[in-house]
């Protein structure tokens, strides 16, 4: 899915319609006990770390979300049935957090409680009147710091209607949002019809996950191997987590700056395959994307070893593959680009690196650093910057996305690190940045991307000609 933010979502004018959950339902939860199932430690440190940047006088919306077509008329009555389905179908939706002083308490609503309320916004003739509505929307309905934490809203017009759903993202992560235009528009067709969704099996529930994850985490202590190596990798890292290692135009110890997004088809479909074949017998494409990642960067900034967290999903069992939720770890990988100088010597390192560290993604980084007892606390939404590469092109309906103008959403308010997704599509790779709002940061992004094309194409053009040559691609 091609990612973006809410502005370049080719939003068109039409007749908006919201729903949230009902009044009846918040009541319902208020007076709901306490559910024993605690949050996962990503969670806490997400509602933690916005509460601890709103006590410092800045709210910074971090929601993400989704956007997408039904084409012809709709019909809202079963648009709403579909959308109340789906959110019975995922726990964590129910689901939402209450604070006791300084500790964090789960509460669950019955499947029964569940109701949406629907709101006729009315006419929007003018689309950036919408978007600006729909953005200041979710800003208020999907917000780590109050509950509910989500919001359901449709552009209807005659031809199609364009849905739009915003999410904290203690609820979801990249590849839930992704399913959700399909999982959507089977329930339409279902409720349409007037029968059940065929061989509708029970999803695995986010809420479970937590529970089962935070047990396993909370068994190790900080003598645990783990943490040790996280220790050394954070200590090797100045004693932080690492930043993107390019000039940014970050002043030392200022305000959280403002960011902007850069997104664009890197190259089409028959380039990423190629540098895919090329990358398959090292591990794919995501160890070239980080090994062409490790001499782009030593180019532009001269840093002599590239350190960065690498985002895997924690999808470990198939009963999550379904389920919504926040299902993503991080790995930490060292690239010394002195010994590592060409893009076929940092292919092999960074395959070394990943397969030593991919399972301390399994641990959530939020337990290793509290047992490190090092002072983290976060002053930015984001813990470290990432370079993620998802291919998506396995996600039920992806092949209709281009036809329903589907896209994730990401919110760009404020940061000081730099997110690079990357996402394998059927028409190519998508490239979407968030990046600090700056003169130097935009110059060395733009470099960034054009050098990652370039290094794609390079791979692409001699894979397809069968002459690779490692000189070809020296740092």
């Amino acid at each position: 899915m091609r990612m973006t933010d809410i502005q370049r979502c080719e939003v068109r004018p039409g007749r908006l319609v919201e729903w949230a959950l009902s009044p009846a339902t918040v009541a319902a939860a208020a007076d709901l006990p306490a559910d024993p199932r605690p949050p996962a430690y990503v969670q806490e440190g997400h509602i933690r770390t916005a509460r601890s940047v709103r006590e410092d006088g800045l709210f910074v919306p971090t929601w993400l979300g989704t956007a997408f077509d039904i084409p012809g008329r709709v019909d809202l009555d079963a648009l709403e049935e579909a959308l109340r389905g789906w959110t019975l179908r995922h726990e964590t939706l129910r689901s939402g957090f209450r604070w006791e002083g300084d500790e964090m308490h789960r509460f669950t609503l019955d499947r029964e409680a569940v109701s949406l309320h629907r709101e006729e916004v009315g006419d929007f003739t003018d689309a950036d009147r919408l978007v600006q509505h729909l953005q200041d929307r979710f800003d208020d309905g999907a917000n780590a710091l109050s509950w509910p934490n989500f919001l359901y809203a449709a552009v209807i017009r005659d031809d199609c209607t364009s849905v739009y759903i915003g999410f904290d993202h203690s609820n979801v992560d990249a590849y839930s949002i992704q399913r959700i235009p399909a999982e959507i528009h089977e329930l339409y067709a279902a409720a349409l019809e007037g029968r059940p969704v065929e061989g509708a099996a029970p999803v695995g529930s986010y809420v479970d996950f937590c529970e089962i994850e935070r047990a396993d985490a909370d068994r190790i202590d900080g003598t645990h191997v783990i943490v040790s190596r996280w220790r050394e990798f954070i200590q090797r890292c100045d004693g932080k987590l690492p930043n993107f290692p390019v000039d940014l135009g970050l002043e030392p110890g200022g305000t959280l700056p403002t960011q902007k997004l850069m997104r664009e088809m890197l190259v089409d479909a028959d380039a990423a395959a190629a540098f895919e074949a090329y990358c398959r017998p090292f591990g794919g494409s995501l160890v070239g994307i980080l090994a062409a990642t490790s001499l782009i960067v030593h180019e532009i900034g001269g840093q002599p070893v590239y350190r960065a967290v690498v985002p895997f999903h924690t999808r470990v069992k198939s009963k999550w593959s379904n389920s919504v939720g926040w299902y993503v770890g991080g790995a930490p990988i060292e690239v010394a680009v002195d010994e590592a100088p060409d893009f076929l010597t940092a292919l092999k390192t960074v395959r070394t690196e990943l397969q030593s560290n991919r399972s301390l993604a399994r641990m959530p980084l939020a337990r290793v650093l509290r047992l490190l007892g090092a002072d983290f606390r976060p002053t930015s939404p984001d813990l470290y910057s990432i370079v993620s590469y998802v291919d998506a092109r396995g996600i039920p309906g992806s092949e209709r996305w281009a036809e329903l103008t589907a896209y994730g959403l990401v919110r760009v308010s404020y940061g000081d690190q730099v997110c690079v997704w990357l996402n394998r599509l059927h028409e190519g790779l998508w490239f979407t940045c968030r990046y600090p709002d700056t003169d130097a940061a935009y110059k060395n992004m733009r470099l960034y991307v054009e050098r990652l094309r370039d290094v794609i194409v390079t791979v692409a053009r001699e894979q397809r000609a069968g002459e690779l040559a490692p000189q070809d691609l020296a740092g």
